[in-house]
């Protein structure tokens, strides 16, 4: 939870000072933790950072893992992974200045990590070589210069500041540039043209997971530690609305019904729960649900879990 706030805080602070400008006082000030929280999770205020690019690489790949990239070819596995670059830095502008722009200011381990990911998208772009005996004459410089390319066009978008064009808009345009040294240019002026497939519109429908987490911060709102009880408790609201305190101290291995009731009390009286149910005064069970600052804040919890998880793996 910790590192989901420090993050968090990183992202917002950072796109409003610069990485240069951004220490870690300012990132621990704005998460509301200690620096010795911040100096227990990250070394500095480059692992921090390495850290958003990471989450965010991963959140990518999380995505394109939807779809059966062994089953296309390699001109629809291109257009699929552009595709979900694109609609990435649309959902997440801030994060993507971070990560596009200000982290090419960063140090030698940031803009190592940063080489290494242009490397393996030009490794993809490369396999068109594959396509024809004519593409297999086009030497591998190509695919560097041409996701170099991309990236030059989407810092100068970034840096400008995102106006009213989405960058999925560029799909096929991109798509043409890419595509024209492998499969030449009747391909490419169709890739160009092409509408994009609803397969790929569909993907850019609202998720279950929040899109903003690395961003907005839910967290802020909340005058209280989040602690791995208060966390149980929310999650057992979220799982089971309407439950009994019974039941939600149960699923939160808190069977001591006093504390219990103080707690659920108390995140009431901060906006995260709400009692549907008569309570004792009109003698009947309490019904707990979350507000929708507790499922915001909720989602945040079990997103960070599962990045945990992942983690540990």
């Amino acid at each position: 939870m910790q590192r989901a706030r420090l993050l968090s805080a990183a992202v917002v602070t950072i796109d409003e000072l610069g990485y240069a400008g951004t220490t870690v006082a300012h990132v621990a000030a704005r998460a509301r933790v200690s620096r010795k929280t911040f100096y227990e999770l990250f070394s500095g205020r480059e692992d921090c950072l390495l850290a958003i690019l990471e989450d965010a690489v991963e959140r990518i790949g999380a995505e394109l893992s939807s779809f059966d990239l062994e089953a296309l070819s390699w001109r629809e596995r291109v257009c699929v992974g552009l595709w979900s670059v694109l609609a990435f830095l649309d959902r997440e502008p801030v994060l993507a200045g971070v990560c596009v722009v200000q982290s090419a200011r960063g140090s030698r381990r940031v803009l190592e990590y940063r080489e290494e990911i242009l490397a393996r998208l030009a490794r993809v772009v490369d396999e068109g070589r594959d396509e024809s005996a004519r593409a297999a004459r086009i030497p591998p410089l190509t695919a560097e210069g041409l996701v170099g390319a991309v990236a030059a066009i989407v810092y100068k978008r970034l840096l400008k500041g995102v106006g009213d064009e989405p960058f999925v808009d560029l799909l096929g345009e991109l798509m043409s540039m890419i595509v024209l040294p492998y499969l030449g240019p009747t391909v490419a002026c169709r890739e160009r043209d092409r509408p994009i497939p609803s397969l790929l519109r569909a993907s850019t429908a609202p998720r279950d997971t929040p899109t903003s987490a690395a961003v907005e911060d839910p967290l802020k709102d909340v005058p209280m530690r989040i602690t791995y009880r208060t966390a149980r408790v929310l999650q057992a609201a979220a799982t089971h609305p309407g439950a009994s305190n019974r039941l939600i101290g149960e699923h939160a291995d808190t069977y001591d019904q006093g504390q219990i009731s103080k707690l659920l009390g108390r995140l009431q009286r901060l906006g995260l729960l709400q009692n549907a149910g008569g309570g004792q005064a009109k003698g009947e069970p309490n019904a707990w649900r979350l507000t929708a600052l507790g499922e915001r804040v909720t989602q945040q919890l079990a997103l960070d879990t599962e990045r945990g998880r992942k983690g540990a793996k």
